[in-house]
């Protein structure tokens, strides 16, 4: 009986795992405003991939919204985006995980232009 018990166990964390695995990467917009472009560099390069917004139905992240993004992996990013409000912005050293949601919030909105 025991045996059955911890192969049950960890037949259920193994599928937890693999679960959390095909969960997809979001970004999470709390900062003030609607988020009309994000693209993501592997920190420091400067090689911006396409706009995330893209990936919701309007192309836009509104305010609490979450949205998928695709083709990254886990690791740390810059993350450059545009907002309604007519703001372009980079904030530094995002730390991104696969299957995970990261959040960039109106406090972090330090290097920001017209």
């Amino acid at each position: 009986m025991r045996t059955l018990l911890i192969a049950a166990v960890a037949a259920s964390l193994c599928l937890g795992a693999a679960v959390a695995k095909d969960k997809p990467t979001r970004f999470w917009n709390l900062t003030l405003h609607t988020v009309n472009n994000l693209q993501l560099s592997p920190a420091g390069k400067n090689d911006w991939g396409p706009n995330q917004c893209m990936n919701d139905r309007d192309g836009t992240v509104d305010h609490d919204e979450r949205v998928a993004v695709t083709g990254v992996v886990t690791g740390r990013y810059d993350v450059k985006l545009a907002d309604d409000s007519g703001r372009a912005c980079i904030v530094r050293n995002v730390d991104v995980k696969s299957g995970g949601i990261f959040v960039v919030d109106e406090k972090q909105l330090t290097d920001c232009g017209k």
